[in-house]
């Protein structure tokens, strides 16, 4: 990649998300005239609609995610790609946003098939832990390892329907390099969708996952219609275990990036009526389970939220914490149908943080 060609941005994912940032990229390009190939190519895992369709098809001729992303058009400079390794071979910049538990996979698809000098970005919520050391594994670092690429994170307040109708908001970008920096700010920076930049790659990744699962919980307290009192309080509480795992894997450069979009805003996005609450929702006043919500209500898209709850716990318990993170604990017991909802809302007045003297640091 040198300075004067043109470069090229590539998508591996295109689901919800994918083609909401991917239509705001392909806008955008489009006014920086010669820094980018204003062609974006976007990998689509090809499905056939009910129809008989192919979806990449229907994308390119109707310039619509008609399953993942209806009644949203799409720049016509945006290209679905069916073939993984057709879509990011020549790419300098790659962008991912696949659900987590696919990252490990495609990574190994990917390995010696991008182009030296490409560096990604991450906006994939969600994060494993390590099966034989029991440590995190965050998905910036799968990326970095595996493809041996410079990897940043972007987070925030981004509910995609929203995202594609140009309403305001704002999101937050984990880089350690001032030139990859610049280079995304051009890409994704325009009035209606603002950047704060800081170094806390891992951090801001970690917020963006851990959110799905107190956003589960808001949905849970919906569900059962728990007074606004102590909604707030499951947030609150949410938030300062968002806070305290987030210290277990790595010191922040500033407490400020929790009040920043990829925390707090995230959080409150995600708890009025993002997919993860809206599922728990569901959940809770239909008995049905996640598994079957997913399928039935939301086209087959992954909730996030179990995924992470479920490492999250695994985590937990392998170090001794599980009752020093009691929301995050229940909620992984009640995506699996362990207990019963209305259990955490009893254990909420024996939450860890009513009996420290003084407030944890």
């Amino acid at each position: 990649m040198t300075s004067s060609s043109p470069k090229n941005v590539a998508l591996v994912g295109s689901g919800n998300w994918g083609s909401a940032i991917a239509g705001h990229i392909g806008e955008k390009v489009r006014e920086l005239k010669g820094k980018y190939n204003e062609r974006i190519l976007m990998w689509c895992k090809e499905e056939t609609l009910d129809d008989g369709r192919k979806l990449t098809k229907v994308i390119n001729e109707e310039h619509e995610n008609v399953k993942y992303l209806p009644d949203k058009k799409i720049p016509e400079n945006v290209i679905a790609i069916p073939d993984l390794i057709e879509t990011v071979k020549d790419a300098d910049i790659l962008i991912f946003v696949i659900p987590h538990q696919f990252v490990k996979e495609t990574c190994e698809q990917l390995k010696g098939k991008v182009k030296k000098d490409v560096f990604a970005l991450t906006l994939i919520k969600g994060f494993y832990v390590d099966e034989k050391t029991n440590e995190l594994l965050l998905v910036s670092e799968i990326i970095k390892n595996t493809l041996n690429i410079p990897c940043l994170s972007m987070m925030g307040a981004n509910i995609a329907n929203e995202v594609a109708e140009k309403v305001f908001c704002e999101a937050t970008v984990g880089s350690r390099d001032d030139k990859y920096s610049e280079m995304i700010r051009e890409l994704i920076d325009t009035p209606v969708f603002r950047l704060r930049f800081y170094p806390d790659v891992e951090i801001i990744e970690m917020l963006g996952a851990l959110k799905n699962i107190v956003s589960m919980l808001a949905g849970f307290s919906e569900g059962l219609q728990a007074g606004c009192n102590t909604r707030a309080a499951i947030l609150r509480l949410g938030f300062r275990e968002m806070i305290n795992f987030c210290r277990l894997h790595k010191k922040e450069s500033s407490p400020d990036i929790f009040l920043e979009s990829c925390g707090i805003a995230d959080l409150i996005a995600s708890s009025l009526g993002g997919r993860n609450y809206n599922g728990a929702k569901k959940m809770t006043e239909t008995k049905k389970s996640l598994k079957d919500i997913e399928k039935e209500d939301l086209k087959g898209q992954s909730l996030q939220g179990p995924g992470t709850a479920k490492e999250v716990y695994r985590y937990l318990q392998s170090k001794n914490l599980l009752d020093e993170y009691p929301l995050f604990r229940d909620a992984h017991l009640i995506c699996e149908q362990k207990i019963e909802p209305k259990v955490f809302l009893d254990n909420l007045s024996n939450h860890p943080e009513f009996s420290r003297k003084k407030p944890k640091q």
